[in-house]
């Protein structure tokens, strides 16, 4: 096994692992009483999970400007999709 090879394989467990572990960290806390702070920490949660596939997987470090525009725009599109959402289901 090459150096390089090694070195994606181990990456790519420690990155599962971490998933994993937020995982476990959600499904725990969901079953606490959390009052008020429960959806911040679920949220807070979320995006550390988001934050290690964008940086690990999708590179966004080392990628070009164009691919992180087009990354950081898709986020802008799906951030107003759910706020869009949102509005309806509050006017309902």
């Amino acid at each position: 096994m090459d150096r390089e090879f090694r070195h994606v394989v181990v990456r790519a467990l420690a990155v599962w692992i971490g998933l994993l572990l937020l995982l476990l960290a959600s499904v725990g806390y969901a079953y606490l009483p959390g009052g008020p702070a429960k959806l911040p920490v679920g949220l807070l949660i979320a995006a550390a999970k988001v934050a290690l596939i964008a940086e690990i997987f999708m590179e966004l470090r080392k990628a070009s400007p164009l691919v992180r525009v087009a990354a950081a725009a898709g986020a802008f599109w799906l951030g107003l999709l759910f706020l869009f959402s949102f509005a309806d289901f509050l006017t309902r």
